[in-house]
């Protein structure tokens, strides 16, 4: 079954996003318009923040595909958000480099932190968190990576967490 947060707010793409989906789906040989599903699950999840079953709807009848098609590479990849997510989700490394070396600790420091378990969003709305998979920085860890923009922190202690979400923070207030 899919596990997306159910809405029943329509969805509407605006005319420049429809522009982007365009040009994506240029790039691919015609009667091939599937591979073009995860550059404009990309864009769709950057211009509402995450990904609705009436986006992915949307998305399937844009590339003339069944919605399960477009579910199934949803729901496979974890960089697609499946319900709404924070301003800044941080994600850190749960791999066993990673935790060998305190991974586990910075996941519940972050918990007490901002008071939200995985997958939850701060009441304020500026934050999330998750375990993720290998972020290909072992030899720097513990290490996570805040988005929208994707940036690495490595070497992480409590107080270098600490620090990061209080300059989200700062800079959220601005």
């Amino acid at each position: 079954m899919l596990k997306v947060e159910d809405t029943s707010v329509p969805v509407e793409f605006s005319p420049e996003l429809l522009t982007q989906f365009a040009d994506v789906a240029s790039r691919y040989p015609k009667g091939k318009q599937k591979s073009a599903l995860l550059p404009i699950l990309h864009l769709v999840q950057a211009a509402f923040g995450w990904l609705s079953a009436p986006a992915m709807d949307k998305v399937a009848a844009y590339l003339n595909i069944q919605p399960i098609e477009v579910y199934e590479v949803a729901t496979f990849y974890s960089m697609y958000f499946l319900r709404p997510q924070g301003k800044y989700v941080l994600e850190v490394c749960r791999t066993g480099p990673c935790c060998l070396v305190g991974a586990e600790k910075i996941m519940d420091h972050i918990e007490q932190k901002l008071g939200v378990k995985e997958g939850e969003v701060t009441p304020d709305g500026l934050f999330s968190w998750r375990g993720v998979e290998c972020l290909a920085a072992c030899g720097y860890a513990p290490v996570l990576q805040i988005g929208p923009e994707y940036t690495f922190y490595e070497n992480l202690t409590n107080d270098s967490v600490d620090a990061l979400i209080n300059g989200l923070k700062a800079k959220s207030n601005n």
